[in-house]
């Protein structure tokens, strides 16, 4: 039984991409600011050759590295987790996904507000911890929703529990969808539920993503039609909409994710298990906060030993992302166009430096490859022929 486990550490980007001055991200370097904190430690990925990877002058590298290394360069234009994760299945984006710097249309609100019988706040880019705080109390007084955007291209509405329960936030939330096409199709409708009382509101693990349905067949669409399994773990459901999937489940947080990864280890099963770790870039990139990502990437490393060992004699192990978000880079709290690293780790795979690549989708065609599978979209496998 042939499987393989691709984990997408969420934002851990390795440095800037030549086309980077033109996001604002000239500069940029995810792993190399996480790497100045005195928390940083990953000899794990070290042994693998993640330092071995080009463009990765600022540490050195193995003199033997285990893995198949090389540096991804993103081909769609955009820098966000909907863009990186389709292109890595094997979707082109050739333009960004919108964003709404200065709020969304009026004409956009007015349809929301009639479909849920509900007023409007704020209506603007806002950090989700800082929105329910300015505007919480107006919004249980009032029960207006809250809604808001971001650099990425989403439309958040966070609410009460107490004022919208969670299933009702959801179907406003689906509302929003059908609202929000052509044009007007941002990446993802996010549901941002809350509890607490005024100065004191809370975020609660209650997040749920609606995400736009990919456009065009992909990788996890090929698996799924050849008979072999595609578990998603993580965001991975809400970034594919559900399309190509056998099998989902959520998580909270790295440490569950990592958790329910090592139960599928234990499974029998044929195909891909596609984890998504978000940590990186919710708790810490986006909060510029350096030591708190180097932490999380060093209990990643941590926990690499569990997975190794854990691999069976044709399993294979992929470790890349999707974009930056440079921890230490204070002009932005957002994410940044950098390249992100590809580890190719199997017991029957010789290791090799494959360079760079220039275009993550070459990591979906090195899925399909390994099932046999001709890839029906332009891309080329990185495994040995």
């Amino acid at each position: 039984m042939k499987r393989i486990f691709l984990f997408v550490l969420d934002s851990v980007g390795i440095g800037a991409e030549p086309d980077a001055p033109e996001y604002g991200d000239a500069g940029t370097n995810t792993l190399k600011s996480a790497a100045s904190s005195p928390f940083f430690h990953m000899p794990n990925m070290e042994k693998l050759g993640l330092f071995n990877i080009e463009g990765i002058d600022w540490h050195s590298g193995t003199d033997a590295p285990l893995a198949t290394v090389a540096r991804m360069q993103e081909a769609s234009k955009g820098k966000d987790t909907t863009i990186g994760h389709w292109e890595i299945a094997g979707i082109y984006s050739g333009r960004p996904l919108p964003t709404y710097p200065d709020g969304f249309p009026a004409e956009l609100l007015d349809e929301f507000t009639r479909r849920t019988g509900r007023g409007i706040l704020c209506n603007k880019p806002y950090s989700g911890t800082d929105v329910i705080r300015d505007y919480g109390d107006e919004h249980v007084r009032t029960g207006k929703l809250i809604v808001y955007t971001s650099a990425d291209s989403v439309f958040q509405i966070a609410a009460h529990e107490d004022i919208v329960p969670p299933e009702t936030l959801y179907e406003y939330c689906r509302i929003a969808r059908q609202i929000l096409t052509g044009e007007h199709g941002v990446g993802r409708v996010i549901a941002r539920p809350f509890t607490g009382n005024s100065g004191s509101y809370t975020r609660t693990t209650g997040r749920h993503d609606f995400s736009i349905e990919p456009p065009s067949v992909d990788m996890l669409d090929q698996l799924r039609d050849n008979g072999k399994d595609v578990i998603g773990v993580g965001k991975i459901h809400d970034i594919f909409a559900g399309k190509g999937l056998t099998e989902y489940t959520y998580t909270q947080g790295n440490e569950d994710g990592i958790n329910k990864t090592l139960a599928y280890m234990d499974k029998e099963f044929e195909g891909l298990c596609f984890i998504n770790l978000v940590d990186y870039d919710m708790l810490y990139g986006h909060r510029n906060d350096i030591d708190g990502y180097a932490r999380a990437l060093t209990y990643f490393d941590e926990r690499l030993p569990e997975i190794l060992g854990k691999m069976q004699e044709d399993d294979l192990l992929m470790i890349t992302a999707d974009h930056g978000c440079d921890p230490g880079y204070t002009v932005s709290t957002d994410h940044s166009r950098e390249y992100t690293p590809f580890l190719l780790y199997g017991k029957r795979i010789a290791p090799r430096n494959l360079g760079t690549r220039s275009t993550f989708a070459d990591i979906g065609a090195t899925v399909l490859d390994y099932f046999g599978i001709t890839p029906e979209f332009e891309a080329k496998s990185m495994l040995p022929h």
